[in-house]
């Protein structure tokens, strides 16, 4: 009877192994992609990202999982949006200078990583040198520069010109960008 039972137990056992080598299999690190446009908009973006992750030997769904969230254009979802990526505790966040300004607000301990077309300094990277803290990436342009770049415009562009700057409003880095962006020759025929 004991013979039995012994082989019983170790039967027993021996089914539940693959269970408890998943359990103790470790989880794959999440990354958090957070964008203020739409999933279409953002296909290419996307697609690059999953190209650079496959060259660097990650693989969405094998070794990594990707948590996207779009706020479809409407801004004001984005600090919810990256309250939720906080709260799942993803590894990393990742999205445009746009969303990085709610990442900001949602998190400060999970690192933040933003590529940009826009500012930093407005993202909450506050020296571009050395930007400490849980904040960094790459920026294409700088608004900073931006009056320097309509003075160069307009040097090229022969008077009288009218120069247009098409923004979104909706943009949180918006507010007060159109007065820092005045020309150094703003009163010698460059309308706004």
């Amino acid at each position: 009877m004991r013979r039995r039972e012994f082989i019983a137990l170790l039967g027993s056992s021996v089914a539940g192994w693959p269970l408890a080598a998943r359990a103790q299999r470790p989880s794959i690190p999440v990354i958090g992609f957070l964008d203020a446009t739409t999933a279409i908009e953002t296909v290419y973006r996307v697609s690059a990202f999953r190209d650079g992750l496959k060259e660097a030997g990650f693989i969405d769904g094998h070794n990594v999982a990707i948590e996207f969230r779009w706020a479809e254009n409407k801004f004001d979802r984005l600090p919810a949006l990256a309250a939720d990526l906080a709260q799942r505790q993803v590894a990393v966040i990742i999205g445009p200078n746009t969303a990085m300004r709610a990442v900001r607000t949602a998190t400060s301990t999970i690192p933040i990583v933003f590529v940009s077309g826009g500012d930093p300094i407005e993202s909450g990277v506050t020296n571009l040198s050395r930007p400490g803290g849980n904040i960094f990436g790459v920026s294409f342009a700088s608004t900073a520069l931006e009056p320097k770049r309509l003075g160069l415009l307009h040097e090229l562009v022969p008077p009288p010109s009218t120069i247009v700057w098409l923004r979104d409003p909706r943009d949180p880095g918006f507010e007060g960008r159109e007065k820092r962006c005045r020309p150094p020759h703003a009163n010698s025929g460059v309308n706004f």
